[in-house]
Formats: structure tokens, C-alpha cells, sequence
């Protein structure tokens, strides 16, 4: 997790560290799929290349005001915390899923960053209402 302090002592940004688990653990799924269905095998590698890219180009940054999303220096996203219902990681033994729920839209993350990291971000900048 990297800190990068604003302009005010309480206004502190934190971005979270890559984790890249989720996707190698998915392209080493593929590996014994490829003995059985060949085409299905490559799908599922392919699609665990592509979560390796991502987790290595995204950074989720937590601002004192919103969860943004960004490739590099530009912005892609910004989900303002006042927007937000509710928000869970799913599997907590070996959490793959990120999910929250803003007023008019649910979005779905796989898990690409230190799930420690994202887990006290929430609870410290939007914390659980059910």
C-alpha cells in the first residue's frame, strides 16, 4: 500500500499495492484444464493474461471523497463515497471478489490489489451499513 499525502494534513490519498495472485492463480488453473478441453483451457489462460495487464497497469486510489480508478496518470473512474449503499469482499479465506453498490449501479472487481489494504481502506473511508 503507498500513502501519497494531499495538501492538507487530513486530506490523504492511499494507493493500493497490485496483488497479482488472482490472475496467476487463474492462468495456472488453465494448465490441467488443457488435457481435458484444449479451447476452454486457452479462454481461461487468455483471460487470466488479461487480469495480469490490469493488475499491473490500474491502481485503485482511495481520496478522502471518492474511490478512484486509474491507468497511470489518467483518471478512468471516480465512485464518490457518498454514492455508496454497501460494499463486501467475497471469499475471505482467499478473497476474489470485490462488490459495492452505489445508488443506481452494482460493480463487480476482481480482486487486484492487497485484499489487507482494500479491506481497512473501506472500512476506514466508507464503512459497512449492513
Amino acid at each position: 500500500m503507498t500513502t501519497t499525502a494531499a495538501s492538507t494534513a487530513s486530506a490523504e490519498t492511499i494507493v493500493l499495492s497490485p496483488s497479482y495472485n488472482l490472475p496467476i492463480a487463474i492462468v495456472f488453473l488453465a494448465v490441467p484444464l488443457f488435457f481435458v478441453q484444449v479451447w476452454a483451457s486457452v479462454a481461461i489462460a487468455l483471460f487470466g493474461f488479461f487480469l495480469l495487464v490490469q493488475a499491473a497497469t490500474l491502481r485503485l486510489s482511495f481520496t478522502e471523497t471518492a474511490l478512484d480508478i486509474e491507468r497511470g496518470q489518467t483518471l478512468i473512474r471516480r465512485f464518490p463515497y457518498q454514492d455508496w449503499q454497501n460494499w463486501r469482499i467475497f471469499w475471505s479465506p482467499v478473497p476474489i471478489l470485490f462488490y459495492f453498490k452505489e445508488v443506481n449501479s452494482i460493480h463487480f472487481l476482481p480482486i487486484l490489489f492487497d485484499p489487507k489494504a482494500l479491506h481497512a481502506c473501506l472500512e476506514a473511508r466508507c464503512p459497512r451499513l449492513s
